[in-house]
């Protein structure tokens, strides 16, 4: 009996992961091969904002969903890899010269901390390093002396004002709170804001959103992943396991500020522009909304409710801007109260039965799967029928 409801276990798993495969190479069709084609280039150039935002909203998921980790400022780390590409593009100016901004300051010399940003790998590779070291230092000071929950979600918040008020302080190094313009600056000698530059940016954030998918899945699939629901379940019990934590959970963090980074520089180039605003406790903790309307554990449903949340706040500024935030409020009460697993959660616990109920299909059962395809109870059940 253990066996094959084993067996059922595995079948039905084989089966949403092909739903949810079948899912993941629909949506890419869509967005990389038929959007490019049927909508105009101000309308792909938001829709690919959205999809940045979704590469975040999954480095979100990663350490909230499965490992338990509320961060509320993940803007960090977004606002670091976004200033990493900024100032390379700022830098793609005649040799001997400074980005203009300076001349406003009084800065003559180039600062040294902009000296490596002239090489495009070494900026490729500081986007996604600092931040995620950034990530690492902040997660080693604050899980060592295992703080956790509502505690750590207050401390991410509080470094994340921090950095906030630095960064709009530095007149001198990043021109303040006026932020670094991209979309007058060249990549590639061509200019960041023209149609075909954005195509570009467009087409390399949905293949780097579906990596980063990939890379999520993958670690949430095998051992590693058991290991962070393990700690978002029940830390204590992993300790006595022989387990530390504290390495796991570094990793991860670390992992999630990187990706947070690689989606500060994609939204920064088709945004055209970079300042501290980004980094306002209220855009982190929309993060975390896009996640839990889209279902938190799921990764598909970060995905999903950034994009949902995204274009409706669009069409609702667009045809409501006076009122359209109590729109926004509604359907975030709406999601707390009436959906607490998310948009994902509803569809596996509620939608799929349904819907399987309403084309009739036999139901397993779920405790004793294996009833079902027994013949002796076939049997009776058919004289049982027969009799009445």
């Amino acid at each position: 009996m253990n066996s094959e409801t084993g067996i059922q276990t595995k079948k039905r798993k084989r089966k949403n992961k092909v739903i949810e495969t079948s899912v993941i190479i629909a949506l890419f069709i869509i967005l990389a091969v038929i959007l490019p084609v049927v909508i105009p280039a101000f309308r792909l150039r938001l829709v690919g904002r959205f999809l940045s935002l979704a590469i975040v909203a999954l480095g979100i998921d990663l350490i909230w969903g499965y490992t338990g980790l509320l961060s509320l400022g993940h803007g960090i780390f977004f606002a670091l890899g976004g200033y990493a590409l900024a100032m390379h593009l700022n830098l793609q100016i005649p040799e001997g010269k400074i980005p203009e901004f300076f001349t406003l300051y009084g800065v003559e010399k180039l600062p040294w901390i902009w000296q490596p940003f002239y090489s495009f790998p070494v900026t490729i590779l500081a986007l996604i390093i600092i931040p995620g070291i950034v990530a690492g230092l902040i997660g080693y000071l604050v899980f060592r002396n295992r703080i956790k929950g509502v505690y750590f979600s207050i401390l991410t918040q509080a470094a994340l004002l921090v950095f906030y008020n630095f960064f709009n302080g530095q007149q001198e190094l990043i021109n303040g709170t006026n932020g670094l313009k991209t979309d007058t600056e060249k990549i590639f000698g061509v200019l960041a804001s023209s149609p075909n530059a954005q195509r570009g940016f467009y087409v390399t954030t949905v293949i780097l959103l579906g990596l980063v998918y990939l890379l999520c899945r993958w670690l949430t699939s095998g051992r590693f992943g058991r290991l962070l629901m393990a700690i978002r379940d029940d830390e204590t019990r992993v300790r006595f396991s022989g387990y530390n934590p504290t390495g796991y959970k570094v990793l991860v963090f670390g992992i999630s500020g990187a990706i947070a980074g690689i989606a500060g520089a994609l939204y920064t180039v088709q945004t055209g522009i970079i300042n501290p605003s980004i980094m306002q406790v209220a855009f982190s903790i929309e993060m975390v909304i896009w996640v839990a309307v889209g279902g938190r554990g799921t990764l598909i449903g970060a995905i999903l409710g950034t994009m949902l949340v995204r274009l409706a706040q669009t069409s609702l500024s667009e045809s409501f801007p006076e009122i359209w935030l109590f729109f926004q409020g509604a359907l975030f009460l709406t999601v707390v109260t009436v959906l607490p697993d998310g948009i994902v959660g509803w569809f596996k616990d509620y939608g799929s039965p349904k819907l399987r109920s309403l084309i009739r299909r036999d139901q397993p059962l779920v405790t004793y799967p294996s009833l079902v395809e027994d013949p002796e109870v076939q049997q009776e059940r058919d004289e049982i029928g027969g009799r009445r």
